[in-house]
């Protein structure tokens, strides 16, 4: 198997590349069409690589999305960070992954949201979404609002992430689930108990 571009597709990442090096200095490369709404907000981002039709829904009023070094994000990557969205250095992102740090309405605890009220009249509650380095996250991954997502690990495909994942685990599943952890003594991973 080939890994040229054809015409087409070399053109538009050259057309893709100079316009990076205007609007985006420090970035490696972002691909066309990306949609940023409130691009003050993001901080970092060096060698950062996007792919097409990404999306982010920031907050334009502060720093909310905190891009590590050398982090690559797949098409249609959507992040919504109104409050705080961190991500680490060397962070791999497939294709179709929703990270966000908002939800509309509260589900839980006192004064909750009637669901009598149309979900986008509910009030936005959000809570920190950190994701560490070296962290690599699957194709059409969810991570909700709350999540710490620790150094080191992997977040298998199709997999909705609700709750935080220790340092170099692999996590899959809906709702997400430990599968194993690596094992710095033995410099294998071992089945999670």
């Amino acid at each position: 198997m080939s890994n040229k571009y054809s015409i087409s597709e070399f053109t538009k990442n050259v057309y893709s590349l100079i316009l990076t090096k205007l609007f985006f200095k420090h970035a490696r490369l972002i691909r066309r069409p990306v949609y940023i709404r409130g691009k003050k907000s993001i901080v970092g981002g060096k060698n950062l690589t996007l792919g097409r039709f990404c999306r982010f829904d920031l907050d334009g009023n502060k720093k909310t999305l905190f891009i590590g070094d050398n982090c690559e994000f797949g098409d249609m990557t959507h992040i919504v960070a109104l409050n705080n969205v961190q991500i680490g250095n060397n962070v791999l992102i497939a294709s179709k992954v929703f990270i966000s740090d908002t939800s509309h309405g509260s589900y839980k605890g006192i004064d909750q949201d009637l669901p009598s009220i149309p979900p986008n009249k509910r009030k936005l509650i959000s809570d920190e979404v950190v994701i560490g380095n070296n962290v690599w996250i699957g194709e059409n991954v969810v991570i909700l609002a709350g999540v710490h997502i620790g150094d080191g690990c992997i977040i298998g495909a199709n997999s909705v992430v609700t709750k935080n994942i220790p340092n170099n685990t692999i996590a899959a599943g809906v709702p997400v689930k430990f599968i194993k952890l690596y094992n710095n003594e033995l410099k294998e991973w071992i089945k999670y108990d």
